[in-house]
């Protein structure tokens, strides 16, 4: 009887399913348009990179009427994004539901700490590419990169760099692509996790020497004298007030460059017609002069790529930055 009754269950559970992935699925030509509100995932709080490009989009897909359905951006912090990732799993079979990624969407599962990653997802869309820059007290004895690297090759411990994000994701990993291509031996790198949002308050303090961190974080602190930017991880500078006075790594002789990459991801097994209403979407908001204004704004710079464009990307990343998790020995 109990095995009837859970075959029972498991046929309800399955037929139920079905059905509501059959509830929103493409009509036989391949179309598909959202029937409800859309709902954009930030998994983390607000004000930072992820919950920014999120926001920023929605405003512009609204203002511009790129998409008639209502759009609300909710934040889910927790776990480096493992919380967001795992509502928006729930999801499965509703394409109302999607959120930001970035490097740590890579990263995290790479360092075990989620059984979730890009791989259980659809990817629809990158929008964006950011940087990464690394800041020091203003008073500091280091005026570039080189300076700093010359430093840590003598004795890695002595210099502390925090970030935001846990050991073994973006804030720490960023730092290590940059240093190893320095010369640094970066398995005795020093990094400490700030993840209240007190890391530059630590590097001012004194109590740490750099914070590895996204350009934008550093413009207003750079403005006030507070701190200065060794370096930034782009392939060349940035246009803008403060911006165009950072360095970047290759130009100081390090041939390396770290992007932070942000697009939005759906549940699994999304269909043709669903993907290909949000990748036209996207691109309108991409293309338009709106989002350049808010590109140029915060030092991002245009990096759309389509769904299928951005699946092999994302494998690249994949094998590269599992390489650089296997040399500090945090891959799992």
């Amino acid at each position: 009887m109990k095995k009837l009754l859970s075959f029972g269950l498991i046929l309800f559970l399955s037929i139920l399913t079905a059905c509501s992935n059959d509830q929103y699925a493409s009509s036989d030509d391949g179309e598909w348009e959202p029937e409800q509100p859309i709902e954009l995932v930030a998994p983390a709080g607000a004000g930072g990179g992820w919950d920014t490009t999120a926001r920023s989009v929605s405003q512009v897909m609204e203002e511009e009427g790129i998409v008639d359905e209502d759009i609300g951006v909710v934040n889910k912090p927790g776990g480096g994004g493992a919380v967001g990732w795992a509502y928006v799993d729930r999801k499965q079979g509703n394409p109302h539901h999607m959120f930001i990624g970035s490097p740590p969407l890579v990263f995290i599962p790479l360092n075990g700490q989620s059984q979730l990653g890009y791989e259980d997802f659809t990817p629809l869309a990158n929008m964006i590419a950011d940087y990464a820059a690394f800041a020091v007290a203003d008073d500091a004895k280091w005026d570039d990169l080189n300076d700093l690297f010359d430093d840590m090759k003598e004795d890695p411990k002595d210099i502390t760099v925090v970030g935001t994000s846990s050991p073994g994701s973006m804030d720490h990993m960023q730092f290590v692509k940059i240093a190893k291509a320095a010369g640094v031996d970066i398995t005795k790198i020093k990094y400490v996790s700030s993840q209240d949002g007190g890391a530059l308050t630590q590097v001012l303090n004194g109590n740490a020497d750099v914070f590895s961190t996204g350009v934008a974080e550093t413009v207003e602190q750079v403005r006030a004298g507070k701190i200065k930017v060794l370096g930034i991880t782009a392939e060349e500078r940035l246009e803008g007030e403060v911006l165009s006075e950072f360095k970047t790594a290759k130009e100081q002789g390090i041939d390396a460059t770290f992007t932070n990459w942000r697009g939005f991801f759906g549940p699994k097994d999304m269909d043709e017609g669903q993907v290909k209403y949000y990748e036209e979407k996207f691109k309108e908001v991409s293309d338009s002069e709106s989002f350049k204004e808010i590109r140029d704004k915060y030092g991002w710079e245009e990096m759309y790529m389509t769904s299928e464009e951005y699946q092999e990307y994302l494998d690249e990343q994949n094998e590269e930055l599992r390489g650089l998790l296997d040399e500090m020995g945090l891959a799992e």
